[in-house]
């Protein structure tokens, strides 16, 4: 591939396949490669207009029917938890959160595994082996970073109980896929993370979390609009949902 062919995007149409969020119903993808040179400023743009990263690939629904998939993203200086999300942030008030390089290590799939064996077992990325979640985190052109939460006390203090996979944007953070024990799902661990990187984009002067789709009448992706104010991408650009 030369130079000029990896700077300049190339679009391309998945076939039709099963929609993951309403049954049913059929999803396409249009995408295109992030790699060169120019993939931080490729990648900003395409994030800021609706599409997602995986790997070196950046996609957005292109479906011929249905517009349900929505783009969203937090606006983080008016941000204010809510008494419920106070309590979230309260309950893992014992973690700490270090910010690493997008390097893949045992602990971390060993922890993956888990989260998908007990959450996703029937999904698309159940049988992802440890080279495939390693590509998953290290294959990237653009300013990526791991979060790593773990236990700061008690018998388990050290513990890896949660990842999220980050990109870091000119505008703020885009939460690519996180994961988390399974046997800790009565802290809210989705929940808790959306908040932390809010935190960290705060103190980061950037504007805003890039939560990924939300889907109305998807119940996967109800919680994503509980995380007031945010703004929408809709046919006229971004607006507040």
């Amino acid at each position: 591939m030369t130079e000029q062919l990896r700077d300049t995007p190339q679009f391309y149409l998945t076939a039709p396949s099963p929609c993951p969020y309403l049954p049913g119903r059929e999803e396409r993808k249009v995408f295109t490669h992030v790699v060169g040179r120019r993939a931080p400023e490729l990648n900003a743009m395409l994030t800021n207009g609706g599409f997602r990263r995986s790997q070196t690939i950046a996609y957005r629904p292109a479906c011929e029917t249905c517009n349900a998939c929505v783009s969203v993203r937090v606006v983080v200086n008016e941000f204010a938890p809510s008494r419920n999300m106070r309590r979230v942030m309260q309950a893992n008030a014992d973690l700490t959160g270090s910010v690493v390089s997008a390097r893949a290590t045992s602990e971390q799939y060993s922890l993956f595994r888990d989260y998908l064996d007990a959450r996703h077992a029937e999904g698309g990325m159940a049988d992802m082996s440890v080279l495939d979640y390693s590509m998953m985190v290290e294959d990237s052109h653009i300013e990526t970073r791991l979060v790593e939460y773990r236990l700061a006390e008690g018998p388990r203090a050290g513990v890896l109980v949660g990842v999220a996979l980050t990109d870091v944007l000119n505008d703020g953070l885009s939460m690519v896929y996180s994961y988390y024990d399974p046997s800790e799902e009565a802290r809210s661990f989705g929940t808790y993370m959306i908040l932390d990187h809010i935190a960290r984009a705060r103190a980061a002067n950037l504007p805003h979390v890039y939560l990924g789709y939300w889907v109305d009448g998807s119940r996967k992706m109800a919680y994503k609009a509980r995380f007031q104010p945010q703004e929408r991408l809709l046919g006229a650009g971004w607006v507040r949902g």
